[in-house]
């Protein structure tokens, strides 16, 4: 969610002035500056019957918001139905003078449907998938990127793509031809280097992903009282793949063939190490999520994989220890989904189905704005709750927080 700060600077003269003379020349004035900040918060409101159809005749009096458990007064309300935007509760006209007579002003429309970000994950995106993926991104073209729309696309690896905003589709369908899957086969991860915190390629890749995504979120916290969504097609993420194959252990007696003493103790201190790894995940996927919101951006991440049955046969992999990787793979994907609002496609061949969900969600729903009466700042996680008055019926969804950005720290 963007959070508009504005400063506003007062300045006070304090003291009377005194003549000036060439002997007695004046002192500078001292002076007070007064600062106010006020935190301007919007949220987009998807609003559906019970027949999960997006209802459009909603007015300013059916919402209520809520910050922390304090209701807020509504400020502003747009409506996007069909990618048209509509403002509802505009602010009331300037004071006209007595025998001036003034046109009532119309708001004025942005020309861009929706603004899509759209990330090719291609660091963890199977090579062997590269035409199924291909195929995905057609898909992706064809049902949910619409003419009017306002894309941009960036890529994580190899396929070197950046992309600026553009409402051009062309460049969508030429960008697919240069996709291509770079995401590291389990043995490269099992025989891989091993650092203090685990596989240091898996690391590696993962931060790039994770500092790419936060260098465009960043930048969409610029738009302002949009619905953003980022498209981000990945296998997801695992900082302790594959750890007992990592370890090349026994299957009968345990620990590692041939190995000595001091060597099983320096393994076992690694495997304490990696038992932080699934925290360290969490904790980045939280700081993007934290991130998305400020920029009111939603995430639909996507895995082209789809219904996953097994390794490869070329694989020679414990299928329980693949099927953990695959679980916690497609849980950082649901976890970066469902913390902004969006929804993870995972597990599943239907992506036409799921990307007419997205579509829809993008097309129909409610901008609503709130100047926020909390005034500590030192609250910088707040609660936020989107309720409906007299519609019986009728659900809401909509975000329930955002997180204040950081201060900025003062200079030594």
């Amino acid at each position: 969610l963007p959070v508009e700060v504005a400063v506003l600077g007062m300045s006070t003269g304090l003291g009377a002035q005194a003549p000036t003379t060439p002997q007695a020349p004046q002192a500078p004035r001292s002076q007070a500056t007064f600062r106010v900040a006020i935190d301007y918060v919007t949220t987009d409101v998807i609003a559906r019957n019970n027949q999960d159809q997006f209802v459009a005749d909603l007015t300013k009096n059916d919402f209520e918001i809520y910050e922390d458990g304090v209701k807020q007064d509504i400020t502003s309300l747009t409506l996007v139905h069909g990618g048209r935007v509509h403002n509802l509760a505009s602010p009331p006209p300037p004071a006209q003078e007595e025998g001036l007579i003034l046109p009532v002003s119309r708001p004025r429309n942005d020309t861009a449907g929706r603004i899509f970000l759209i990330i090719v994950d291609d660091l963890h995106l199977d090579f062997r998938n590269t035409g199924r993926i291909r195929d995905l991104f057609k898909r992706i073209s064809k049902t949910l990127v619409h003419e009017g729309d306002m894309f941009s696309i960036v890529s994580t690896g190899p396929s070197s793509l950046a992309i600026d905003p553009t409402y051009d589709r062309k460049v969508l369908d030429e960008a697919i031809k240069k996709i291509t899957g770079n995401g590291l086969e389990p043995s490269e991860i099992i025989q891989g280097a091993e650092g203090a915190d685990g596989p240091s390629e898996v690391r590696y890749r993962a931060h790039v992903s994770f500092s790419t995504a936060y260098d465009m979120l960043t930048q969409m916290e610029k738009i302002n009282n949009r619905r953003k969504a980022v498209i981000w097609v990945s296998n997801g993420f695992d900082f302790n793949p594959f750890a007992e194959s990592r370890l090349g252990e026994d299957p009968v007696f345990g620990g590692r063939f041939g190995q000595t003493r001091e060597e099983g103790k320096e393994q076992q201190g690694m495997t304490n190490q990696n038992q932080f790894a699934d925290a360290d995940l969490a904790r980045e996927l939280s700081e993007l999520t934290r991130t998305a919101n400020r920029a009111n951006a939603t995430l639909y991440t996507i895995d082209p994989r789809g219904l996953v049955a097994g390794s490869d046969l070329d694989e020679t992999l414990d299928p329980v220890e693949f099927g953990e990787h695959i679980r916690k793979t497609q849980d950082s994907l649901r976890v970066l989904a469902e913390q902004t609002g969006g929804i993870a496609v995972v597990n599943q061949n239907n992506f036409d189905k799921a990307l007419k969900r997205i579509d829809a969600e993008t097309s129909d729903y409610y901008m609503v704005g709130y100047s926020s009466t909390n005034p500590d700042p030192l609250k910088r996680t707040r609660k936020i709750e989107v309720k409906l008055v007299n519609r019986p019926g009728v659900s809401v969804w909509s975000r329930t927080s955002y997180s204040l950005r950081p201060t900025p720290q003062a200079p030594k």
